[in-house]
């Protein structure tokens, strides 16, 4: 007797880093997509032998086996949503790039990896040129921080003021999308900063003290990439996907991992995997 088949999962395919102490990068992103209902895929960028204290090394996989990745997952099993987070080195920007247009890959959340959490530098300067130029218009959203911003923009960004001003010189840049992240400004608010042609908006919320943030960004924009893939509006997946985090950052305050900044608990409130119907073969 046949099965029939009726549903789908929606899939979320990372583009990312490894993270080998499982804090950030293609492990966050994995357990991010798990834990709100979505079925998670990878393309390896890079290895990174890191732990909380930081990264020891970085080896990175040859553009040709990491278009072949993305090629496989895509041809074969599909692809709701892409998150694409650490791209070290301009030829992989750019095989990135051609695999999003090759694919017609539309639904893409661009983490513009920098800088760890150590303070460790993970691109190289011409790698954010080619970042710039090919990717940025080819994503849905970027989720830069204000030290990756400040980076990208050309001076320091101090104040929410500047926020503002950064977040329009991305998007004069090519980004049709910007959230920008305060979380680096002192004081006991935490002020995020959306803007895309159709509205602009602060996210506003009380500091969470904790000393386990490693990967937050990576998260972040994992779970902005599983709300598009369930069908939320953009807006309403940034502020969803904050409200995630948040929680997260909460439950894995008070737990020791390493020595140094821990992970979050991506864990608190897990989702089964969603179920989505089938498109009808007229859609296609």
């Amino acid at each position: 007797m046949t099965t029939s088949l009726t549903h789908e999962y929606p899939r979320v395919l990372t583009i990312a880093g490894s993270d080998s102490g499982g804090c950030a990068g293609i492990q966050a992103d994995l357990k991010t997509f798990a834990a709100l209902g979505c079925f998670g895929m990878s393309a390896i960028t890079a290895l990174t032998a890191q732990n909380t204290q930081g990264v020891r090394a970085i080896h990175g996989v040859p553009p040709e086996m990491l278009a072949h990745q993305i090629d496989a997952v895509v041809e074969d099993m599909g692809v709701h949503a892409v998150k694409i987070g650490m791209l070290h080195a301009p030829e992989v920007v750019h095989t990135v790039a051609q695999a999003l247009e090759r694919h017609a890959l539309r639904t893409v959340v661009l983490d513009p990896v920098m800088i760890a959490t150590s303070g460790a530098v993970l691109i190289s300067p011409e790698a954010v040129q080619t970042l710039v130029r090919e990717l940025f218009p080819l994503a849905t959203l970027i989720t830069p921080n204000l030290d990756e911003a400040a980076h990208l923009v050309g001076h320091p960004i101090d104040n929410e003021n500047a926020m503002q001003a950064a977040a329009e010189a991305l998007r004069a840049m090519g980004a049709p999308a910007v959230l920008l992240k305060g979380g680096h400004l002192p004081g006991e608010r935490v002020s995020d900063y959306f803007v895309s042609d159709a509205r602009a908006f602060w996210l506003h919320a009380p500091r969470i003290h904790s000393p386990n943030t490693h990967g937050t960004g990576c998260t972040l924009s994992s779970a902005i990439a599983a709300h598009l893939a369930l069908g939320a509006p953009l807006d309403e997946a940034v502020r969803a996907a904050q409200a995630y985090v948040r929680d997260a950052l909460q439950a894995g305050a008070h737990v020791r991992t390493g020595h140094a900044s821990g992970p979050l608990n991506h864990s608190h409130a897990p989702q089964a995997l969603r179920r989505l119907p089938l498109p009808s073969p007229e859609s296609h």
